[in-house]
């Protein structure tokens, strides 16, 4: 049952017709949906791969998301583990869309600074470096510690260097004058649209909640406005219903902190193949300047300690900016960890895109490793950290993928192999063949 004063606002909202729709719906069960990864897999490829199970596109996302018709054990699936797909709720996805209007009105496709500031478990973050090329960056900040390391390995899943998690305060970010050209702000909410997903959301939900949460979206939309360029974009969502944290929000940023509102959408369960959500499109006040262009100028190698990365040699000087600012937990791609005179390659790098191991290639000459393409049944062994045996693979490291997706490294003993797969990723699921997709 839901609390009165929820339904009561509803109605009033919609309408008692629409809103015993709506509610009717929140009773039911919710959509699956899955995006793809398109520097990894084509949306076909993965629709072959849940065979069966795929179903209609998503239809504000139609090259990326679609609908399964039942839920699988995506946990015992190696591709999610290796970054070919994110299982995201479908109206969250609407955020992509905004994010290209964005990008088209400010007719600049290179070079961009982009925040996506309460950006844990990844899912709009990595949505957003689908949608990103080479030249940008992404800035992904999670306040909270163990939500942020959660951020930081979907990210790495992503297999993109053009990224930046950080955990911090978002009045950490006013400092930043002017730094992003884009920013998403996913606000924490009273979580009404997740009602048939969560019902710890539920049982938590008052009106002296709502307006809680109003106050505290006020406060991080304040300390971060500062951190967007004059004429840049914001994209504001949250998922829930009511006007308080939605569209007068969205009017209080434009009355009290200058900017336009371009567009506001709701979703509602029940008329949406989705979860209740709502997003905006805002542009904040003053001319644009687009500054010199950042031409795609490839990797280069940065030392932190023992660890060494790869990173976009064009936004080291913001790197060591946004170091000053915030507390950065993770930066372009990890390669490895410096032993002695040896190189251990990193679990990161399992997962990395083609062109970064290209690029490692001509920087880091000799530090190279093959490719060993397992199948399934090993993939989930090598996933639970159970032993594994490659008598007749080359000695040393090398790379285990799964249907040409790089899924982690070992080093081989000739008799036994050694997992370099963090003890914190394996898998604790019991393995039962038949809910293995």
């Amino acid at each position: 049952m839901f609390p009165v004063d929820f339904i009561n606002g509803l109605h009033e909202t919609l309408g008692s017709e629409r809103a015993e729709r709506v509610l009717a719906a929140l009773s039911g069960e919710p959509e699956v949906s899955v995006r793809v990864n398109p520097f990894k897999l084509s949306a076909e490829a993965l629709q072959e791969h849940f065979g069966s199970l795929s179903g209609e596109s998503v239809a504000w996302a139609p090259e990326e998301g679609f609908y399964l018709k039942g839920r699988p054990s995506f946990t015992l699936d190696p591709l999610l583990h290796a970054g070919a797909y994110y299982v995201q709720e479908a109206s969250s996805m609407y955020v992509g869309r905004l994010f290209d209007r964005a990008v088209a009105a400010l007719e600049r496709m290179s070079g961009l600074r982009v925040l996506d500031l309460c950006a844990a478990p990844g899912g709009k973050t990595t949505q957003l470096l689908s949608h990103l090329d080479a030249s940008s960056l992404l800035v992904a900040n999670e306040v909270v510690p163990q939500r942020a390391t959660v951020l930081a390995e979907n990210v790495a899943r992503w297999g993109c260097p053009n990224a930046v998690v950080t955990s911090s305060d978002p009045s950490a970010f006013t400092p930043l004058r002017g730094f992003f050209d884009v920013a998403v702000v996913d606000a924490p909410c009273s979580g009404e649209g997740m009602f048939r997903k969560d019902e710890r959301a539920v049982a938590e939900w008052s009106p002296d909640t709502v307006r809680l949460c109003a106050a505290r979206q006020r406060r991080i939309l304040g300390d971060v406005w500062l951190a967007l360029a004059p004429g840049s974009y914001l994209i504001y969502s949250t998922c829930t219903f009511n006007r308080q944290e939605d569209e007068e929000n969205a009017a209080w940023i434009c009355a009290e902190l200058g900017g336009e509102l371009l567009e506001q959408r709701h979703f509602w369960p029940g008329e949406d193949r989705g979860e209740g959500f709502y997003a905006a499109l805002i542009r904040k006040d003053g001319a644009y300047a687009a500054g010199t262009p950042v031409a795609p100028a490839g990797l280069t190698i940065l030392e932190k300690g023992s660890l060494v990365k790869a990173f976009p040699a064009a936004f080291v000087r913001d790197l060591a900016r946004l170091e000053k600012s915030l507390k950065v937990i993770a930066s372009g791609t990890a390669v490895a960890t410096r032993k002695g005179r040896d190189l251990v390659p990193e679990p990161d790098l399992a997962m990395a895109l083609g062109s970064v191991h290209d690029a490692l290639a001509g920087l880091l000459p000799g530090f190279a490793f093959e490719s060993v393409e397992i199948s399934r049944e090993e993939a989930l062994k090598f996933l639970s950290r159970d032993p594994l045996f490659f008598p007749d693979a080359p000695r040393g490291f090398f790379l285990l993928t799964y249907q040409g997706q790089g899924l982690g490294f070992v080093k081989n003993l000739g008799n036994r192999t050694n997992s370099l797969l963090p003890p914190g990723r394996r898998i604790r699921q019991q393995i039962a063949i038949q809910d293995v997709i």
